[in-house]
């Protein structure tokens, strides 16, 4: 029996365009294989051991003849190709309807309510970056005090805020209060807090950021683990994503090195159940900040520490690496693009070299974690463990 599953999603490491990409502007989108061109090549050798090479061509990272475990792709089949919707498919919810998107910003209703409940004007209310927004309007939101409402491609409400003028718990109450408006018709999948600091010029957003999310429609992979009487910890904005549903710790991290920190001591601490981990750094900073050098740098930065994770893995525990979208760093767009996302899956009860070739769901992922932990069935997704692992 598999006692214990580490699973990190390498949040926006897409592995090429789906079928259906058009539809959402994302034709030509590869994170992995386009950020290995631009940069010339990536030296990610732990990685490709595990067959990331074997996926897809990324340039520095050639197949090799057996891999170490099993690998493949996956295809979203839920609408959308947000960090929730990923994570949700991933953890076995399929949605049948995409969450509202705002391409002109926010209707009136909302952003009069908010203004009223809040007791403050708002600047902003428009599609944008992030990071460029909070330089274009920074100056005059210290002037004005008035928060930065903006969205994205993605179905979020976000509120950027200095930390000096408004104060971050000042922040999160005015998502609390976005989130109570945002239902119905206008139930966006996440309001986001977007703290910054700095000076003009130079305003760069913090790891305090937080996600309002909507509860998942039904019962997830962590609820089932839950309810088998085993722990999830959720490390990163998992807590976030799932509105802390079927999550019995979480743990906030400030950015990669620190989540990956703060991975193996979860799994040194984790006795039976599921660590579910988000790496934030390869989407916020470089993916939505079109910084292929950037999102290529942190690659390497966790390969480099893969054998370490590897060797905290028990004989009884299972490693899978995957993400939850795409966005491509080498693309005019900032936004999140619609992408296949890796799968890797290793430990010793995994055989090596399994091609899985392409997932239809990203829920197959999940239903094979309930299965290595023996939880109830999940209500989408097909199991992998027959395949891929030895007589258990």
């Amino acid at each position: 029996m598999i006692k214990k599953v580490t699973m990190i999603v390498l949040d926006s490491v897409g592995v090429g365009e789906m079928p259906d990409a058009a539809k959402y502007g994302d034709e030509g989108s590869n994170t992995l294989g386009n950020t290995a061109r631009a940069v010339g090549g990536l030296n990610m050798p732990n990685m490709q051991k595990l067959g990331i090479g074997n996926i897809i061509d990324v340039m520095g990272v050639p197949p090799v003849k057996k891999p170490l475990g099993a690998y493949g792709k996956a295809a979203e089949k839920s609408p959308g190709k947000d960090t929730t919707t990923g994570h949700w498919e991933l953890a076995g919810v399929v949605l049948e309807r995409p969450f509202p998107v705002y391409p002109n910003g926010f209707p009136p209703e909302i952003i009069e309510e908010f203004e009223k409940r809040t007791g403050t004007k708002v600047l902003g209310n428009k599609p944008a970056s992030g990071t460029q927004i909070i330089q274009e309007l920074g100056d005059e939101h210290v002037k004005t005090k008035c928060p930065i409402v903006y969205t994205s491609a993605d179905s979020v409400f976000q509120i950027a805020a200095h930390e000096d003028i408004i104060p971050l718990e000042r922040l999160y109450e005015m998502c609390r209060i976005a989130r109570e408006i945002l239902q119905g018709e206008h139930a966006v999948a996440r309001v986001i807090a977007r703290p910054f600091t700095g000076t003009s010029g130079n305003y760069v957003r913090t790891y305090n950021r937080a996600d309002f999310s909507l509860k998942p429609p039904y019962e997830t992979l962590l609820d089932k683990v839950l309810a088998a009487g085993m722990e999830v910890i959720g490390v990163g904005k998992i807590w976030d994503i799932f509105a802390g549903q079927g999550i019995t710790k979480s743990i906030h991290t400030n950015g990669n090195t620190d989540g990956i920190n703060k991975t193996i001591l979860a799994m040194n601490e984790l006795d039976r159940g599921l660590v579910f981990t988000n790496l934030v750094d390869y989407d916020m900073l470089y993916g939505h900040g079109n910084d292929p050098v950037g999102y290529a740098k942190a690659l390497e930065e966790f390969d480099a520490r893969l054998p370490e994770i590897i060797s905290k893995l028990k004989e009884e525990d299972v490693l899978i690496i995957t993400a939850d979208h795409g966005c491509d760093p080498t693309t005019e767009s900032t936004d999140h693009s619609r992408e296949y996302i890796p799968v890797l899956i290793y430990g010793s009860k995994i055989k090596p070299a399994v091609n899985l070739n392409t997932l239809p769901c990203f829920s197959d992922v999940g239903q094979t974690v309930a299965d290595f932990l023996g939880c109830e069935k999940l209500k989408n997704g097909k199991s992998l463990k027959e395949l891929i692992t030895y007589s258990l």
